[in-house]
């Protein structure tokens, strides 16, 4: 029975990877200048390891795209720079520090301002000055409401805009790539995936990720529902409640702004998957950005967001 499970596994990881890299090597195709949306987050290594294994031994045959707000973790970056080193691969960084000096956007003010909403018009001003027609990117449809209803070819218009209701059918694995001058598709691979997946893979296939994932000790703050790193640009106010030296991991890497921690032990992979097999809050539902708002996520794909 123990060997039937773990074959089901297996086959199960193999079928995902087949389809995931099936969906990499079709955008390639279709696409004249396509990116992979690279953060530095568990998803988008996954996308990096599936691109590699697809074109192997070729190297990769679009960039790395990473939207950095300015406001990441350190061990974020230092890993993005080492992994990309590693795959050989070409890296662009879009900073949202350069919107804002160019007065593209505003940034929020207060104790409690975030750039994580202002990503929207860097990524958009990157595709537009690249030129790029197709960004791969590492959502999947378990993740939260607004991201279940994508096709793995997301249709944006001139705009960058997504249109829930203006998406092309998906019958017998065939994607259409067709557009007109402007217009650009983001492609999820990754889109038939669950979290316990992408950990399960991650394991069989031994890929690193940053320590961030893994239980160690940082000072939090509580607040609006979520536990955030203290930093520079996380900064305790009077009546929130403080840890120190809490035992924490992140579930989801992204903004130190709003990507909250769980308090964890896990240490390891085999941990961290029998910790998602019973955890009871979803995984997004650490993030303070997600609590702005009931349709945070959908406002933000509309405007082009992911």
């Amino acid at each position: 029975m123990e060997e039937e499970r773990v074959s089901y596994r297996v086959n199960h990881l193999a079928q995902l990877e087949s389809e995931a890299i099936f969906i990499l090597r079709e955008t390639a195709a279709q696409f004249e200048r396509p990116a992979l949306l690279f953060s530095g987050g568990k998803d988008s290594i996954v996308m990096a390891h599936l691109a590699r294994k697809a074109f192997y031994p070729a190297r990769l045959p679009f960039p790395l795209l990473h939207v950095d707000t300015g406001h990441n973790f350190s061990e974020t970056i230092d890993y993005r720079d080492q992994y990309v080193a590693e795959l050989r691969a070409e890296l662009v960084v879009a900073l949202v520090q350069d919107s804002i000096d160019q007065g593209r956007v505003q940034e929020e003010k207060g104790p409690f301002a975030s750039r994580n909403a202002l990503q929207t018009v860097s990524l958009l001003d990157a595709i537009e000055n690249n030129k790029y027609d197709a960004c791969l990117g590492g959502g999947r449809r378990d993740e939260e409401k607004a991201r279940a209803k994508e096709r793995f070819f997301s249709h944006r218009d001139d705009f960058g805009q997504w249109d829930p209701k203006n998406q092309r059918p998906e019958l017998w694995n065939i994607f259409n790539g067709r557009k007109h001058h402007g217009e650009h598709f983001r492609v999820f691979p990754l889109s038939n995936w669950t979290e316990m997946d992408v950990w399960q893979y991650i394991k069989a296939e031994k890929i690193p990720l940053p320590n961030l994932y893994f239980s160690h000790r940082r000072d939090v703050v509580h607040r609006s529902g979520a536990m955030l790193a203290i930093s520079d640009v996380v900064i305790p106010q009077p009546g929130e409640r403080i840890e120190e030296s809490a035992v924490v991991r992140f579930r989801t890497i992204g903004d130190m702004t709003c990507t909250g921690a769980v308090y964890s032990d896990a240490s390891d992979l085999d941990s961290i998957i029998y910790e998602v097999a019973t955890a009871r809050q979803t995984e997004r539902g650490t993030r303070a950005d997600d609590k702005r708002s009931e349709t945070a996520m959908e406002d933000r794909k509309k405007e082009g967001y992911f």
